[in-house]
């Protein structure tokens, strides 16, 4: 089964042949915008959405306790990997919604680990999070 149309008057070149690769700084302009494309799609998530609250949550709450500039740092790069998984936890159910629409254990297993690797990352941020402000407010 396919999802492309052809006309008998003429078929619809394939996606991979009307793509030219860039090179150069235009590589990097349209890899930026592949990158907004991605963001565009990944911000229609609620996960993401309620994981870019706990971001500006935790920002604010560093700010508030007056964490070092390490301690945000830190923080930034837990999230960002963490925002990363969630994006690559995003492609991996997409693609396995397109391969295969039926369910399917394999298909389950795929969407399950993405996930699990999606709530490491959740439980690493709030353990460092915690860490944070305990050290912060009480032993300091």
């Amino acid at each position: 089964m396919s999802d492309r149309k052809t006309k008998k008057s003429g078929a619809e070149p394939l996606a991979s042949t009307v793509i030219q690769k860039k090179t150069g700084v235009a590589h990097l302009f349209a890899a930026a915008q592949y990158s907004a494309q991605g963001f565009k799609r990944l911000i229609q998530e609620s996960a993401f959405r309620h994981e870019l609250l706990g971001f500006v949550g935790g920002l604010v709450v560093f700010a508030a306790i007056g964490a070092s500039l390490f301690e945000f740092l830190g923080f930034i790069v837990l999230m960002m990997l963490m925002f990363s998984v969630e994006a690559l936890n995003t492609a991996i159910e997409e693609l396995v919604d397109r391969i295969s629409p039926e369910i399917s254990t394999v298909g389950r297993n795929a969407k399950d680990l993405g996930s699990f690797a999606v709530f490491c990352l959740i439980i690493a941020n709030a353990a460092f999070a915690v860490y944070v402000v305990v050290s912060r407010l009480f032993l300091a």
